[in-house]
């Protein structure tokens, strides 16, 4: 570890666009560690240019981009001054496959580098950036875009992130990177390796060498814990140890999958982290999922936590990407205890549990089913086809096409397309060919059925009230 000193608050890293660049700036610029979400963030970049790129913050950042001539293509196709006629559906972007094309992977450095790059400009605390493991085709470039911006912290979940230590260290040294892609229906002697050469995206030599970030993995098992410290490729800077309270996709429980009566996995002793076992390590921890209160704080470090991860309340501050009038909406219902977390089984099609907020408000109460359509593609599974040609397949996607690639239609039961919805939740949700708009689906942690105590009567609020809130000293 470098002198850098370590937070007492990760603001968590919550995608698509929620924790976006004025979030982890405001917390930032309080010493803490403010992360923006990578997840998507390539479509949640152009989508942003095509609504006018109010304020002109992401032109600003496009201008600082070291590969101009990146900066100049993604402008002219995508910047709409003034912005999309009403009605209008978005420019889409190509779906990610093995052997993207440079462009496409030039322009998910440019979205990265933007976001990192804002969120720090001018000043010197830290920024991370948060993806997700499973979602593996877009991340080696959005990794070198954020560290071509300075990013200080990678924090990565949702899977087994092992090669990205080793993949941190070839890219700070602008080295060929290169992680495996999980294939469906291959063996040993199939090459699914992705690859990223920072060399071959500019024109003459880069610059010598880049910041590397601290590596933070997010995990909920002391195995895990034990065999990243050990056998990662590359060196691991400190654990997140999310449990089970946490806002979107919670690790599945260990054992056999039990509902409740609502329908939610059952969570019991065998999926609780050995703290002590952690300490062992000798590595920094933080710890997350119910823990967004100055008493979850104190309890934190008295048990040798560096600190605590905190989403939900931030999820909801002024600073935040959740459109304002979900945003207002929740927080309103919840003042008067009228919101609900639900622990979905099914809605993911990573197949991992997904925490749903529901809420009177919700604009999906009384609307016609979602048609089911694949076209931003980030959570598609690759697989090898019978005549050995690689494929794509999403569980939310039409069932005929997902079972005419090979997939079951007993996969696809209850199964909701995140990659839309989540964008829908920034108020950028696609305009389909009837007019009608994506829905959004919201996700928060448990937390979010406590929040009215620390609302005490306020209709909105911003992060740093949610910092001082929770680093105020307690009675001892």
């Amino acid at each position: 570890m470098t002198s850098l000193a370590l937070p007492a608050v990760i603001q968590g890293g919550m995608g698509i666009g929620i924790s976006g660049w004025g979030l982890a700036r405001a917390v930032s610029l309080r010493g803490h560690l403010g992360v923006v979400s990578g997840t998507a963030i390539d479509s949640f970049f152009v989508r942003r240019l095509q609504d006018g790129d109010l304020g002109g913050h992401l032109r600003r950042a496009i201008a600082r981009f070291p590969l101009p001539g990146i900066a100049a293509d993604a402008l002219h196709r995508y910047f709409r001054a003034g912005g999309r006629p009403a009605g209008t559906p978005y420019r889409m972007l190509p779906m990610y496959r093995k052997g993207v094309g440079r462009a496409r992977e030039q322009l998910t450095m440019l979205a990265s580098f933007a976001e990192v790059w804002l969120a720090k400009e001018d000043h010197g605390g830290p920024v991370g950036l948060n993806l997700l493991t499973k979602l593996q085709l877009p991340n080696l470039a959005a990794l070198y875009g954020a560290m071509l911006a300075g990013a200080d912290y990678v924090l990565m979940g949702a899977g087994i992130p092992r090669e990205i230590p080793g993949v941190l260290d070839a890219l700070a040294a602008q080295q060929p990177a290169a992680i495996r892609l999980d294939v469906e229906g291959t063996g040993p002697e199939t090459d699914t390796t992705i690859r990223l050469d920072p060399r071959a995206h500019w024109e003459g030599h880069p610059p010598a060498r880049l910041h590397r970030p601290r590596f933070l993995p997010i995990i909920a098992s002391n195995s895990l814990a034990t065999m990243l410290a050990r056998k990662a490729a590359g060196g691991i800077d400190g654990f997140v140890i999310e449990g089970w309270k946490a806002g979107g996709h919670n690790a599945p429980p260990r054992g056999a999958l039990r509902l409740n009566d609502r329908g939610e996995p059952v969570y019991g002793e065998r999926d609780e982290v050995d703290l002590a076992r952690i300490r062992e390590l000798g590595l920094p921890f933080w710890l997350a999922g119910g823990t967004g209160s100055p008493e979850a704080l104190r309890a934190a470090r008295e048990s040798g936590a560096a600190g605590i991860q905190v989403g939900t309340l931030f999820a909801y501050a002024d600073e935040s990407g959740l459109a304002p009038e979900y945003k207002s909406s929740v927080l309103a219902h919840a003042a008067r205890g009228e919101v609900d977390v639900f622990t979905d089984p099914l809605a993911s099609p990573t197949g991992y549990p997904f925490k749903a907020v529901r809420w009177p408000g919700d604009p999906e109460h009384g609307a016609e089913p979602r048609e089911r359509v694949c076209d931003l593609g980030y959570l598609r599974t690759a697989y090898l086809d019978p005549d050995g040609r690689l494929g794509y397949r999403c569980p939310a996607e039409p069932v005929e096409a997902y079972v005419a690639k090979g997939g079951r239609v007993e996969d696809t039961v209850g199964r909701r397309c995140l990659c839309n919805a989540l964008l829908a939740n920034t108020g950028h949700p696609q305009v389909r060919p009837d007019g009608r708009m994506e829905p959004p689906l919201l996700t928060s942690g448990d937390d979010l059925s406590s929040i009215r105590d620390f609302l005490a009567g306020r209709g909105s609020y911003t992060a740093g009230e949610v910092l001082d809130y929770l680093l105020a000293p307690l009675p001892s």
